[in-house]
């Protein structure tokens, strides 16, 4: 019970900072900052993959399973986010 309630702790706190740090980033280094969150994710990703993949509870899998699906979300919007903003800075020919 004790390492669940360590748990929560550090989530809550976590999406607190989190919440706090975004919304504090000037739209000029969204570009930059979304690349990085990519390979964030993409780390993200292959610890997913080897929750989903390993020998362990069958809730283990199932959430490993839902992190691979967000996890790729994340990647593949932020990929189209990034490309759609970088459009928007080249010439026109």
């Amino acid at each position: 019970m004790e390492a669940f309630l360590i748990s929560v702790t550090v989530f809550v706190l976590a999406v607190f900072v989190g919440f706090e740090i975004i919304t504090k980033i000037p739209s000029t280094l969204h570009t930059p900052l979304m690349s990085g969150s990519n390979a964030i994710s993409g780390i993200a990703i292959v610890g997913a993959l080897v929750a989903a993949g390993g020998a362990g509870h069958e809730v283990a899998k199932y959430l490993g399973f839902g992190a691979v699906v967000l996890a790729t979300v994340n990647v593949v919007g932020g990929f189209l986010i990034t490309n759609r903003m970088l459009a928007m800075f080249r010439r026109k020919k």
